[in-house]
């Protein structure tokens, strides 16, 4: 090789070597964030989104640079969610962020978690196994079934037919919602539970259900639904028969539609349920158990009654 075409090839090198270093120094950057991957039950849930979106938010305000997260949708398919789990563990990911799915259908991605040494953080719906090194965002679910039923129970004297429109059954927070209106119904002996029925947190499912209730025939004195979407299904059918102001409604999450609905004196109660506390919440825990801070294993975030007189406070 002549002394030209040498010095050629030892700047070719040397070129070569500085972009090696340069690139390994923007991957060692980039390894520095805290990685996160967030597995989100549905994208259809309006209540769901407006807690991604204050994820996303609080990661950016709070965390800037240190922190980077990834958002995937499960399509209410529990097995789609595991799938998404692997994946997430697969591409390195520190921790896991999950709104699950089916809240008894959790363990095999905890399990895949932990053996992983990935950081895991169940949010808003709770699982019924929270083994040690796993963590939980949420709010007491049975009180918001609690805190309906009591403004309901008030209202109605103490007697009266209600309905309850329920959510998904596999879910945690539907079953525990449930739960505390009967368990408030049931110091009632004037109040009776005459139907209760699946509608699978759906406002279309929620107008539909209420919809056959009163072709029934049967006297209904109040509604109570696991969320605001269904209460407002139920409200529409209501109105198209003609019984608006007549029967109470009910319903849990303090949504933006569902205070809009209230302010046009449709709806009677709902449950504030602080979505944005809970996103960034399950935000903080996530970057918190990768960096070994200390912190308690359940964050719960209180649930609150809004009514007609306070319903303005809960407005943005």
């Amino acid at each position: 090789m002549s002394i030209k075409k040498l010095g050629r090839f030892v700047v070719f090198a040397v070129i070569l070597s500085v972009l090696f270093v340069m690139g390994g120094c923007g991957k060692k950057a980039d390894d520095g964030k805290v990685k996160v991957g967030v597995a989100v039950a549905s994208f259809d849930d309006l209540f769901l989104i407006n807690m991604v979106d204050a994820m996303k938010a609080h990661a950016k305000e709070t965390y800037a640079d240190e922190l980077e997260v990834v958002f995937v949708d499960s399509k209410d398919d529990a097995a789609k969610q595991l799938g998404q789990v692997e994946n997430f563990i697969t591409q390195g990911m520190d921790a896991v962020v999950i709104i699950p799915v089916d809240t008894d259908a959790t363990g095999p991605m905890t399990k895949a978690c932990i053996d992983n040494e990935v950081k895991v953080v169940y949010v808003n719906r709770k699982p019924g196994d929270l083994p040690e090194g796993s963590y939980y965002v949420g709010s007491d679910e049975i009180s918001a079934g609690v805190m309906q039923m009591e403004y309901v129970a008030e209202k109605l004297n103490g007697e009266g037919n209600i309905v309850i429109l329920v959510g998904k059954l596999d879910n945690e927070g539907a079953r525990k919602r449930t739960e505390g209106v009967k368990s408030i119904a049931d110091k009632f002996p004037g109040i009776n539970v005459i139907k209760e029925q699946t509608g699978l947190w759906q406002r279309a499912m929620g107008m539909q259900i209420m919809e056959n209730w009163i072709a029934s025939g049967d006297k209904i004195d109040a509604v109570m639904a696991n969320n605001d979407e269904m209460a407002i299904g139920a409200i529409s059918a209501i109105e198209a028969s003609g019984k608006l102001g007549e029967i109470i409604v009910a319903g849990v999450d303090a949504t933006a539609d569902a205070l809009s609905v209230m302010d046009a004196g449709k709806l009677d109660v709902t449950i504030f349920q602080d979505g944005k506390g809970q996103g960034s919440g399950a935000i903080n825990a996530a970057y918190n158990a990768v960096k070994g801070n200390p912190q308690d294993q359940f964050n719960w975030i209180p649930f609150k009654p809004v009514t007609p007189e306070n319903y303005k406070e809960f407005m943005k």
